[in-house]
């Protein structure tokens, strides 16, 4: 078995934990550490960062410090795991700023003035977003065409190179009962197990 280097992104902005996505991020990371996988884990709600709030800012300003694990972190992983609920259609608003923050130029892709769209600096990296919502997962993917996922997954992660990109989309999840949040468990250790 191949071992990988997986990072695993908690972005419940709720800092005191006990929500489904936590449990989820919990069972992925025990799967894979089980299996032999080198995991590290990283829980947005707990870092300290502003918004950023201009261009310049995000071209020339300083990292905040407290990210800079983020990004070595992620140029250290294989494999990266976004776990989060969908608030209002899409991420919560602290892991878009966790984003925009870390993708920074020169870190997730290198402007050239030949090329548009820039270098993908972090290219040869897979992904899986794990995504909770109150709506039936089938209603969000084919109704709603899974919108803000697609978006994450094309103009954040495809932009800087990461693929392919897998989706874990856990739907209604008001109406889950133990033994429909043990089987999701079950479900994730699995994924963690083959770092997929």
């Amino acid at each position: 078995m191949t071992v990988h280097r997986i990072l695993i992104v908690q972005g419940h902005p709720d800092p005191a934990g006990g929500h489904l996505c936590h449990a989820l991020a919990a069972a992925y990371g025990e799967g894979a550490s089980a299996a032999g996988h080198d995991v590290k884990s990283i829980d947005v709600a707990q870092l300290d960062f502003p918004l950023l709030r201009t261009q310049t800012d995000w071209n020339d300003g300083a990292l905040p410090a407290s990210l800079l694990p983020s990004q070595q972190a992620i140029a250290w992983a294989q494999h990266l795991v976004f776990v989060f609920p969908l608030w209002m259609g899409d991420m919560p608003a602290l892991l878009k700023g966790y984003f925009e923050q870390v993708a920074r130029p020169g870190f997730a892709f290198d402007k050239n003035q030949g090329k548009p769209f820039g270098q993908k600096v972090l290219g040869g990296r897979s992904a899986r977003l794990v995504v909770t919502m109150g709506m039936p997962a089938l209603v969000y993917r084919y109704v709603f065409r899974a919108h803000s996922v697609k978006s994450l997954e094309r103009n954040i992660l495809g932009f800087v190179g990461i693929a392919p990109i897998r989706e874990t989309l856990v739907g209604q999840v008001d109406t889950l009962g133990p033994e429909d949040v043990n089987r999701w468990l079950r479900k994730l250790r699995r994924l963690g197990a083959n770092a997929a």
